[in-house]
């Protein structure tokens, strides 16, 4: 991705400074715990396609700054209250807030995250990118509880899946690019037609996360991840519906009480596989990236727009 940091370079740097400030608090307990969530930060996607969806359309100012350091407060709060409901202690190849410092302490960080993302945008008077992010976090709210209710039941349906993904994931992602635009237009078209981009770029990496589960690529989680959690992937439920009824029955009973069997959730991979789910989910994600390229290119041609592509190809194309 380095044409995208050759663009935007320069802001990330700033972006780092500000957010580290964002996070400052008067507890040395905080403080250190935030110091640890600096140091473990990801790939940054969600400030890149804020900076990118800004610079699209005009200056990045500092209400751009301001719009990327509330997506990331935001993103980060909801990974931290993820894990103490995953009861998960690793993420990104470091022991999580809660395995480090419990579950209450993990709830309550997340609150606090949440809390200086509300007061950065009330402060300063930035009530419509806090109207987009707040309903993005209604969506990944919906989607998560939606999942758990339809993993329990095994209800395998391709729009359930989607409906599931556009809220939990694509929600964020769509949010970033809306807010990042608006920041430097105040134009709501503008802003949701990015935010329609961004809604596309954004299944198109949840389907290619839900890929890593069936292959041997060292991302961060283990192999059939997915399987074990129960949670419906795009290649399980095209199998599911694409197979024989004595197949259909076996995947269902194995993930239903095998779900933490190696072997069996080896046969389930295996079956996915030979049945074509994985060439079905990577033929969706590139429609959902090629939409989300259309409504890119009916923006004027720039070094910004080409910065863009490059970042939406970049999710599809991953190996992390």
């Amino acid at each position: 991705m380095k044409f995208v940091t050759d663009i935007i370079g320069t802001e990330l740097k700033t972006f780092e400074s500000k957010f580290a400030d964002a996070v400052k608090s008067n507890t040395a307990l905080l403080d250190s715990i935030m110091r640890y969530i600096i140091k473990r930060k990801g790939k940054q996607l969600r400030p890149m396609f804020v900076f990118l969806s800004a610079k699209l359309h005009g200056e990045i100012n500092e209400a751009t700054y301001r719009a990327a350091a509330l997506v990331e407060l935001l993103h980060t709060a909801t990974l931290v209250h993820d894990d103490v409901v995953d009861e998960a202690h690793e993420r990104r190849g470091f022991f999580s807030i809660n395995a480090v410092w419990k579950n209450k302490i993990a709830v309550l960080v997340g609150d606090y995250l949440l809390s200086k993302g509300l007061l950065l945008s009330t402060s300063n008077g930035d009530f419509k990118h806090l109207e987009i992010l707040s309903d993005a976090v209604r969506q990944m709210s919906e989607g998560e509880l939606l999942q758990m209710e339809k993993s329990r039941k095994l209800n395998l349906d391709e729009a359930i899946y989607f409906e599931i993904i556009r809220n939990k994931t694509a929600s964020l992602l769509s949010s970033a690019c809306a807010v990042g635009a608006y920041s430097t237009t105040q134009d709501d078209a503008i802003a949701g037609k990015m935010k329609d981009f961004g809604e596309k770029v954004g299944v198109a990496f949840q389907i290619k996360d839900d890929l890593f589960d069936y292959g041997t690529a060292d991302v961060g989680k283990p192999t059939g991840n997915d399987i074990k959690e129960k949670k419906l992937t795009l290649p399980l439920i095209y199998t599911i519906n694409n197979t024989d009824a004595a197949t259909r029955r076996f995947l269902i009973y194995g993930i239903k009480n095998k779900n933490k069997e190696p072997e069996s959730i080896k046969k389930i991979i295996d079956i996915v596989v030979e049945t074509g789910g994985i060439g079905y989910a990577e033929q969706k994600m590139l429609e959902y990236r090629d939409e989300a390229l259309q409504i890119l290119n009916s923006f004027p041609p720039s070094p910004v727009r080409n910065a863009l592509e490059e970042l939406v190809r970049f999710t599809t194309d991953r190996k992390y």
